[in-house]
């Protein structure tokens, strides 16, 4: 009887009191976004039982911060809730015509700027997204390049997804056509190359042109 009203006890403790309860959050992998920012989204209740505090509410209230592009909550006993983000990275910019904002790499739009930053290329497309089309055929192509030809893109383009094309920082602008047999594409820009011109098609790998 007494083992039962022990284990009845403790339950009672870890769950409806706060002796176990929260008394701090840490935030760890952030940089641009402010600690101070996650814990407000992030609305952990203080002093709440360890045990009764939702994790993936937590996880999912802080994803949707814009600069955050993953989220790991766990309990650090015996009274730490640890918030751990993982911030997007830009891969470009995206001029509205107004507005400049950030794209990460999975195409997402995530964050308003007000001067373009050196070194990101440009996305020049009718619209930028993670669910758009182009944006997504443009995304693969970035993927599917070397990374010392992908730093020297300027600028990416599609009208549709089956025309990518990029400029490079000579000035030179590759036609890449759509996201499929990037292998065979990019051997081919690499023999082309070598001779002198302005535009490189290489969306059709085995007949590649230079005018």
């Amino acid at each position: 009887m007494l083992s039962v009203l022990t284990v009845v006890g403790l339950v009672y403790v870890l769950l409806f009191t706060s002796l176990l309860g929260v008394r701090s959050v840490e935030v760890t992998g952030n940089r641009d976004v402010e600690a101070g920012r996650v814990r407000q989204v992030a609305e952990v209740p203080d002093q709440r039982a360890m045990l009764r505090v939702d994790t993936d509410a937590i996880a999912g209230r802080v994803a949707e911060i814009p600069g955050v592009a993953t989220v790991d909550v766990s309990r650090s006993w015996p009274s730490t809730i640890e918030i751990a983000v993982t911030e997007r990275t830009p891969a470009g910019v995206y001029d509205t015509g107004s507005t400049l904002y950030l794209v990460d790499s999975g195409g997402v739009v995530y964050k308003e700027i007000s001067e373009r930053p050196q070194g990101l290329p440009e996305f020049k497309l009718s619209e930028v997204g993670a669910d758009n089309a182009e944006t997504r055929a443009v995304i693969s192509v970035r993927k599917a390049l070397p990374e010392q030809l992908r730093g020297k893109v300027t600028q990416w383009r599609a009208e549709s997804p089956g025309s990518v094309e990029f400029t490079l920082r000579s000035g030179k602008t590759v036609r890449w056509g759509d996201a499929s047999d990037s292998d065979s594409k990019t051997k081919a820009l690499g023999a082309v190359m070598t001779r002198p011109g302005k535009v490189y098609d290489v969306s059709s790998p085995e007949l590649p042109t230079v005018s």
